[in-house]
């Protein structure tokens, strides 16, 4: 609030004493004024200005017509400025009157001088108050702006911790019951399981802790979660990786890949009888970096993201993450495959 008052005080002194100096180098220039007269009758014009435009200031805050002023309010304003500009023509020719600073053979009525104080000094105080009005909407423009910005970061980083903290749980859901079923069945297999899924919820809980990790990384997270749910599948899980090493370090949302490898898993090859593929591409197309999950299987032409948590939280986290320049689709494709794309703008790295 100091600070505030400060720059408010230097600002006026500032431009009042400006128009005085400009004044005063006119007067020189133009009609080389030099007489006892004309420097005093500045000094009342630059101290009634910092007076009366300071009351004019103390109006705007008590009346509240300071931006935003609503529509039926801008009759109180114009009536709080015309009063002003009234007031200060009538005190400075008063004042002259007062102390006889005029040229006696060139002496007019109080109420001309009046007259003509109004309408000289009336452009200089609109001006003033057009600069003060101008400061505030630019000043709350920028306030909007800022907490519009805190406000949309506030709700992303909300939003990303609630997506993340969906997928953890069920992940591990489904995974132990990977693990859960072979426990009678095959005891060393479940040990081996058990392995493959501390490796992955160590890997998960390192990746939490960014909004975006590096594809190696989920790739590596996703070829853990492979291994596991072959060991539940045997043959009927065939794995395919085709990856352009040039997309390693690009950026992508934490555990998203391994959400959609997941769905695969659950929707396409746990529904086959004889089980399927799971081909996982990662490549460059026209400037945007593109991750394919497919896998075994039909849509049958229904895709409902109420239904699916992987379709939801990918959508979700793209949006949240690159706004409108990222996208996500699924669909079937003509041999008996459906697959899930998704492009991300290139970050050049």
């Amino acid at each position: 609030m100091r600070s505030k008052s400060s720059l408010y005080w230097w600002c006026q002194l500032g431009g009042w004493l400006f128009y005085g100096l400009t004044m005063v180098f006119f007067a020189f220039i133009f009609e080389n004024k030099s007489n006892n007269i004309f420097y005093p009758r500045v000094t009342i014009t630059i101290l009634s200005g910092l007076v009366f435009t300071h009351l004019l200031r103390e109006l705007i805050i008590r009346l509240e017509l300071r931006p935003p002023i609503q529509l039926q309010r801008w009759w109180l304003m114009t009536i709080a400025v015309l009063s002003i500009i009234v007031l200060y023509s009538l005190t400075n020719s008063a004042i002259v009157e007062w102390m006889h600073l005029y040229d006696p053979q060139k002496k007019v009525s109080v109420e001309k001088r009046f007259l003509s104080n109004l309408i000289f000094d009336s452009p200089l105080l609109m001006v003033w108050v057009s600069i003060y009005y101008v400061w505030h909407y630019i000043e709350l423009g920028t306030k909007s702006e800022i907490q519009k910005v805190k406000l949309e970061s506030l709700v992303k980083e909300l939003e990303l911790k609630t997506i993340k903290s969906h997928i953890n749980p069920h992940f591990i859901f489904n995974a132990l019951n990977s693990i859960r079923a072979l426990v009678d069945e095959n005891p060393g297999r479940a040990r081996t399981a058990i392995t493959e899924l501390s490796n992955i919820l160590r890997s998960s809980m390192q990746a939490e802790k960014q909004e975006t990790v590096p594809l190696e990384k989920e790739l590596s997270i996703v070829k853990d979660y492979l291994a596991l749910e072959h060991i539940r599948f045997e043959d009927r899980l065939q794995v395919e990786y085709e990856i352009d090493e040039d997309t390693l370090d690009q950026p992508v949302p934490p555990m998203m890949l391994q959400t959609l490898v997941e769905n695969a898993i659950k929707h396409g090859i746990g529904k086959q009888k004889s089980g399927g593929i799971i081909k996982v591409v990662s490549d460059f197309r026209d400037d945007y970096h593109e991750l394919i999950v497919q896998n075994t299987g039909q849509l049958n032409g229904n895709v409902n993201e109420s239904d699916g948590f992987g379709i939801n939280s990918t959508h979700n986290r793209l949006k949240l993450l690159f706004g409108g320049k990222a996208t996500f689709a699924i669909r079937d494709t003509e041999d008996n495959m459906v697959e899930a794309v998704v492009k991300m703008p290139v970050q050049h790295l």
